[in-house]
């Protein structure tokens, strides 16, 4: 499956040639690009278990958040050139190690090429279940290409205020956007499967809570609650980590107190959520952030930059 010439994958429709070797909103030509592949166990724990998730590093997004903890390879500068059989060799490769699924972090302007690599593995054998992690800022048109390859949907919900997704994401359509993204992975993976205490198939809906917005926080997770009840899980997180130039926007450069966190998990557990992880303790350290260092990917030959 190969891009088209104008390039409309996501809401940004920047129409790029990307066929080509132009580069879109996102950072991204057509060629594959990973920074790197490896068991992590950093994901929630029906997701990471105890051998670990097997994650992929897409480079290159189509948000772009100003406070992204991934902003080294958010631009699209950094990670290894791979093609459709070889990103399919490292999923098989991930799969021997022992993860508990595959992990497409980031993906939404890959999402031809992924479909390609997952149809190539899965006829090589691939059988553990498919994660795909996003931002949300997603088309339904795009997502519904991934109907039948995707088992777990691991979306975020990062705003409902037009006002601070525009500030901070340039994407004031946000939330319209992302909700319906969501509407549509709940509506092909249904109600939540597990094995033990991995999950088989699912969606669970994260928000990290942003500094001095925990009403913003409580909002999106009644929205959820109301919305799915409990055929979704929805992740509270509080690993929020000041990056980048944030100089403008003093208000969000500092982590999320013990109180402020600690008020939205109260509230969630007020209004009734049961399907939810939270975080414990002080999370908002460079441990959740990995090197992206090109690990799991010089063990096949592959082309660099």
């Amino acid at each position: 499956m190969m891009l088209k010439t104008q390039c409309m994958l996501c809401p940004r429709n920047c129409k790029a040639d990307r066929k080509n070797g132009q580069k879109g909103y996102c950072g991204a030509a057509d060629k594959i690009q990973v920074a790197r592949a490896s068991l992590h166990m950093w994901e929630e724990p029906c997701i990471s278990g105890d051998k670990g998730s097997g994650t992929i590093f897409f480079s290159g997004c189509p948000l772009r958040c100003i406070f992204c903890q991934n902003r080294d390879i958010a631009l699209g500068n950094k990670g290894i050139y791979l093609s459709e059989s070889e990103l399919s060799a490292v999923f098989l490769r991930l799969q021997e190690k022992g993860a508990h699924n595959i992990n497409l972090v980031t993906p939404t302007h890959f999402v031809p090429q992924i479909v390609c690599a997952l149809n190539l593995a899965k006829e090589k054998g691939l059988k553990i279940p498919i994660v795909y992690n996003t931002g949300s800022y997603e088309k339904t048109e795009t997502i519904q290409q991934l109907e039948g390859l995707v088992d777990i949907y691991l979306p975020d919900l990062k705003y409902i205020n037009s006002k601070l997704s525009s500030q901070y994401s340039n994407a004031p359509d946000y939330f319209v956007i992302a909700d319906r993204a969501i509407a549509e992975m709940v509506r092909q993976i249904g109600k939540p499967v597990f094995a033990g205490n991995i999950m088989r198939r699912g969606v669970i809906v994260r928000h990290m809570v942003i500094p001095g917005h925990t009403n913003e926080a409580k909002e999106i997770i009644s929205h959820l609650y109301y919305k799915y009840g409990n055929d979704i899980y929805i992740s509270i997180l509080n690993q929020y980590t000041p990056h980048g130039d944030l100089t403008n926007y003093p208000e969000i450069a500092r982590t999320v107190t013990r109180r402020e966190y600690q008020k939205v998990v109260d509230y969630a557990i007020t209004i009734g959520v049961e399907n939810a992880f939270i975080q414990e303790g002080n999370t908002a350290k460079e441990s959740f952030i990995p090197d992206f260092d090109e690990l799991g990917l010089l063990e096949i030959p592959l082309r660099t930059l």
